[in-house]
Formats: structure tokens, C-alpha cells, sequence
């Protein structure tokens, strides 16, 4: 009984907000060729019976994750846009399924569905009308470290360095630099931080034995250091140094170096070719500066604990953060990975307006999955059946 109420309380309080549904678009068809021209975000509504494997998800495991959003979101002003454009609606839009999703069980799915299905309306994501995109994997590096450094730990873990300056460029994009007198230099890229040219500005916040193992930690972004006495160091990201990401997999396949570019394969060759994959990290210029946290993690960029394979980094410049998505791929192994998602993570190399990378967790196995997930797939945005205007161009 307390089931069917709560099944109720769910389907009746949204009939009291929705607005009508409209038919869902055609699809477009797969393999359409990538669109030419900038990138941009269309949503074509759609229905939860034609969303693939929508049925066999499980969603209850997705609420805690929605609901960390829901926190944070609720926290804003109710007038503000969500997303960019304001796609996602604004904060009022939200409150009332943010409200009825805190009265969920968290371990019934079927439940759980019928929230999804009764507050929300799903919409195709496409690239001006196509929809095939490429989704990656992450995860949380778990290095041995130590506070201090030592022979063993001898490989630094910076924390933001103290003249770092941050201001708006011409195009509106954050500038990364610092003052050379009363002139504003870019900051120093990855070879030259390595070769000392930030002196004692940026404090060491742990030290690790591992040059390669502290480059994958500059690509994941959050990381956790085991320290000698047993207990565990986690890491957020406090800033970086401003310069484009280029990855070591793309520098490595260029130089036809490897033939599988996967990550365990990338980090396997570096630690069997120290000398030459120290001087092939540097071109990276990209580099990445830690702060200490507590509590759960990793932090995403939303600013709320990842769930692992239910989060996912998007581009913030067509996906808002904070907003469902169900994901239609497949994970490394060729198995169909189809589930409930929420966009709450950015990544440096996740641009595009069908883009995401898959959270997969913490350690070793995590690494495996992350490293070599390299799949196409599309996914669909949920959001509120009722919301604030700016929708789908397709609509």
C-alpha cells in the first residue's frame, strides 16, 4: 500500500503542473554525416517508450545523485536560466519535482520511473539534426602518496599557486595568467612549470612516486592519495594553468609509438619508456593544480559528489549541468550501457553538442573500463514537462 501511495502522490501532484505533451519528432536517421559549421544543440521531444532499454534501468540508483543536484540547484535564485541558453528552463521550473523526488524511496525502481515519467519529458539531443556522438570514460586515480616528500615520493602534487590571476578576455572566456610588473602574461605551460618556473608560489599539497601516474591524475582531474599511515588524501581540482588540452594517447598514435591508444595501453608504454614519455607528457601544456577535501568525492564541476556510472562530464555550453540525460551506448567490452544519467562533471577534452564522458569510479578497475571506453552513442535530455519558454528549436 505505502508502494501504490507513494505511485500516486508522484502521477497526482504532477497532473497538477504539466503541461501538455507535444507528439515526439522524427528521429533522425543513424550514420548521418557530422554536420558542418559551429556546433549546435537541438532538442527533438520524444517519448520514454521509444528511449532503448529505458525499461530494464534501474532508476531508484540515479536519486542520489538527482537529488545532490536538486540541492544545489534550489539554492540559486528561482528566476535564474538553467544552462546557457536557459534550455533547462530556470530554477522555478524544478522546484516542484526537485520537492517530490525528496519523498522517494531510493531502493524502488518502478517507483522511481513513474517520478521520471510523470515530471519530466525526454528530448533527443542532436548536432543541428544529428544525433551520433562519442562517449568516453573517466574515473578517480588512487595513487600511494605522502605529505612530505621523500626518496620514494618524490613527484609533486601542486596546489594553486599564489599569483595566479584569473580575468575575462575580449570573447568573454576566463584568461589565466599572472602580473609581470603591471603586465599580464600568460601563465607558464606544463614545461615550464616542471622545470621550476613557479619557485615556492605553489605549495606542494602531497607528493607521489610516479611521474605517469601524477599525468593521469592532471587528466582525470580529482584524484585520492593513500598515505603511508593508512588514511586517505582526497583531491579536487583548485584551478589550472589556463593552456589547451592536448592528450597523451593523440601525442603517442601520432608518433606511431602505439597501436592501441586506450589508456592502459598509453600507460603501460610511458612507465616501459620513462626517459622519452617524461619529454612526451610536457607537450601537454595543460596542467592541473589540487586542493584538499573532505567528505564524499570526487567533487564534479556542478560542485556536488560524482555517483560512479551515474555521473557524466558534458560541455557546458550545450548541456546544463544538473539535468538527467539517459545514455544510449555501449561500455569497452561492446555490451549495451543504457541508463539513467545526470550531468554533473565538465572535462577539458568533453566539447560538443553530443559529447559526454562516463564516471565510472574509483581504482584500478574503474581505470580499465575508463581507459578503454571509446563508444558512439546518443542520449536524451529530461527536462520538466513544465518550463519557463526558450525549448527545442525542433519543437
Amino acid at each position: 500500500m505505502r508502494r501504490l501511495a507513494s505511485a500516486i502522490l508522484v502521477l497526482t501532484v504532477a497532473a497538477c503542473a504539466q503541461a501538455p505533451v507535444r507528439p515526439p519528432a522524427p528521429w533522425p536517421s543513424g550514420g548521418q554525416a557530422a554536420p558542418s559549421g559551429p556546433e549546435r544543440l537541438d532538442l527533438r521531444p520524444a517519448s520514454f517508450s521509444e528511449l532503448p532499454g529505458w525499461q530494464d534501468d534501474s532508476p531508484a540508483a540515479v536519486l542520489p545523485a538527482f537529488l545532490r543536484s536538486c540541492e544545489r540547484l534550489l539554492k540559486l535564485p528561482q528566476d535564474k536560466s538553467i544552462g546557457v541558453d536557459g534550455s533547462g528552463g530556470t530554477v522555478a521550473d524544478w522546484y516542484s519535482p526537485c520537492t517530490a523526488a525528496r519523498r522517494l524511496s531510493l531502493n524502488d525502481s518502478d517507483i522511481a520511473r513513474t517520478f521520471f515519467e510523470a515530471w519530466f519529458t525526454p528530448y533527443l539531443a542532436t548536432n543541428a539534426g544529428n544525433a551520433d556522438g562519442l562517449f568516453t570514460g573517466y574515473f578517480e586515480p588512487e595513487l600511494a602518496g605522502s605529505r612530505t616528500r621523500s626518496q620514494r615520493f618524490n613527484v609533486p602534487i601542486l596546489g594553486k599557486p599564489r599569483d595566479m590571476v584569473v580575468r575575462e578576455g575580449p570573447n568573454g572566456e576566463n584568461q589565466v595568467g599572472r602580473m609581470i610588473g603591471s603586465r599580464f602574461e600568460p601563465y607558464p605551460t606544463r614545461a615550464e612549470i616542471e622545470a621550476g618556473a613557479l619557485g615556492p608560489v605553489a605549495v606542494p599539497v602531497a607528493w607521489v612516486a610516479d611521474a605517469v601516474d601524477a599525468h593521469i591524475l592532471h587528466i582525470q582531474g580529482s584524484g585520492r592519495i593513500r598515505l603511508e599511515d593508512g588514511s586517505t588524501l582526497r583531491l579536487a581540482v583548485a584551478g589550472t594553468n589556463g593552456h589547451k588540452f592536448v592528450g597523451i594517447s593523440k601525442i603517442l598514435r601520432e608518433r606511431g609509438l602505439v597501436d592501441d591508444a586506450s589508456m592502459p595501453s598509453v600507460r603501460a608504454w610511458l612507465k616501459a619508456n620513462p626517459e622519452q614519455g617524461r619529454e612526451l607528457m610536457t607537450l601537454n601544456p595543460r596542467y592541473v593544480f589540487y586542493r584538499p577535501i573532505g567528505g564524499d568525492g570526487p567533487i564534479g564541476t556542478e560542485g556536488v559528489p560524482l555517483t560512479p556510472e551515474r555521473s557524466m562530464a558534458v560541455d557546458p555550453k550545450f548541456v546544463p549541468l544538473g539535468v538527467p540525460l539517459f545514455l544510449d551506448t555501449v561500455d569497452p567490452s561492446g555490451k549495451p550501457l543504457r541508463r539513467l544519467m545526470m550531468a554533473q562533471d565538465t572535462g577539458a577534452a568533453i566539447k560538443g553538442a553530443v559529447r559526454g564522458d562516463f564516471f565510472w569510479g574509483s581504482g584500478e578497475a574503474a581505470f580499465d573500463k575508463a581507459g578503454r571506453m571509446k563508444s558512439p552513442g546518443r542520449y536524451w535530455l529530461l527536462l520538466p514537462r513544465s518550463r519557463s519558454p526558450r525549448i527545442a528549436s525542433a519543437q
